[in-house]
Parts: structure tokens; C-alpha cells; sequence
């Protein structure tokens, strides 16, 4: 399978010689592409592959990965096929460059935070684990998914005025009702991103995958 087969416009980086570092799915804000979180995920893991999906949903010329009727009101049936989609588009690209579907962990900003986590809520079987930041409840599944064992950074601003501290709240208790270790990090920042959430997000991922950056380190 080719790599113009796959339905996402995208960047991939594959790892370097003998890093054994989970892949990582790199999922941009409202008007981001492919390319604006690749250096962010350089330097939270370097010498990972990172597979970095541009949105497919236009809005007002901002790349998205899902309709909304406005701000913080989602079209619950085109995220859910956008997130099937998604799905589908990992599954193909661990085919098509080589790596392991079972070691993916989802980094996502924003809109991108939020269809991570539409991922582990449908889709519990294709991410090892996410780092959410500044996410919102995407939508309430008809059924809670068996998120057990898996690790899920949520790194929230203190002073977003997009994201309501109680949304915040609900999305964690809704990942740890479904058995996800949920590490909960209020950052003094509002919807911008900052150094301490490249500092959380470092120390999550030692913490999560630390035989992973030995191993990438020996």
C-alpha cells in the first residue's frame, strides 16, 4: 500500500536506527496543517516516527478535523465519521511505513486534542496512550470504552477563555470512569501554549514510556 492511498494529507517522519520510542500521531488546532506540530514532537521525543495528518474539514479556509455549529458546539455525526476516518487512516499508515499500530500515542492541540479524544472514546483499540492540550469533551459515547492501563495527559489553561474549567473536569472524570490514567495538569496560561506544558508533556512521557527513552538513549 502506497502512501497516496492514504485519505489524510500528511507528514511522516520515520524513526531513527534503533529508537524504540511509540510512534507519534501529531493532531494540529483550527487552522494548523501537517507541519506545525513536527517540531514539537522532535523535541518531546526525539528520534521518533511521528505521523502528523493535516484536517479534512475547512473553515473558512482553517484546516479542522471536524464541523462545528460555533464555538464549543461540535456536529457530533461528522466528528464521529471523522474520527472513523481517522482511525482508518492510522491502521493504514502502520501498513504503509512499518510501524507498530499497538505503540501510537496520540499529542494533540485544540481541535486536534479534541478528536484524540473522540479516539480513545470510539476507538479505544488505536492509541497507547494521549497527551490532550487544552481539549474539550468531544461528545459522550452511547457506551463507555475499556480505556484501562492507558495514560492520557490533559494539560488545561487556568485562564482559557475557550475551555470552561468544568468541561476540563468533565472530559478527565469521563477518561477515568472508562479506566484511563488521567494526569490532570492546570497550567497559568489560556489557550496558547507555553513551555510548561512542554515541561509536563516531557515529564509525561518519561514517566509513561520511560523503558522506551532508555532504550532510545543506550
Amino acid at each position: 500500500m502506497s502512501a497516496s492511498e492514504l485519505i489524510f494529507v500528511h507528514r511522516f517522519v520515520p524513526a531513527q536506527a534503533g529508537t524504540n520510542a511509540p510512534t507519534l500521531l501529531l493532531l494540529h488546532g483550527t487552522g494548523g496543517d501537517e507541519s506545525d506540530l513536527i517540531p514539537l514532537g522532535q523535541a518531546l521525543l526525539p528520534g521518533a516516527a511521528l505521523l502528523s495528518p493535516r484536517g479534512r474539514i475547512g473553515e473558512n479556509g482553517m484546516p479542522r478535523f471536524f464541523r462545528r455549529f460555533g464555538e464549543g458546539r461540535f456536529d457530533e455525526a461528522n466528528l464521529t465519521e471523522e474520527t472513523q476516518a481517522l482511525a482508518n487512516f492510522v491502521g493504514t499508515a502502520a501498513q504503509t511505513y512499518k510501524f507498530d499500530p499497538a505503540r501510537v500515542v496520540a499529542l494533540g492541540f485544540s481541535n486536534g486534542a479534541n478528536i484524540a479524544a473522540a479516539l480513545l472514546l470510539l476507538h479505544p483499540d488505536v492509541l497507547a496512550g494521549a497527551i490532550l492540550l487544552r481539549p474539550m469533551v468531544p461528545l459522550i459515547p452511547p457506551d463507555l470504552p475499556n480505556l484501562t492501563g492507558k495514560p492520557v495527559l490533559i494539560s488545561a489553561g487556568q485562564h482559557d477563555s475557550i475551555v470552561p474549567a468544568a468541561n476540563t473536569l468533565h472530559l478527565a472524570n469521563l477518561l477515568q470512569s472508562a479506566g484511563a490514567e488521567v494526569t490532570l495538569k492546570r497550567q497559568p496560561l489560556g489557550h496558547n501554549l507555553a513551555e510548561p506544558d512542554l515541561q509536563a508533556s516531557a515529564y509525561w512521557l518519561r514517566q509513561n514510556f520511560a523503558r522506551d527513552a532508555k532504550e532510545n538513549a543506550a
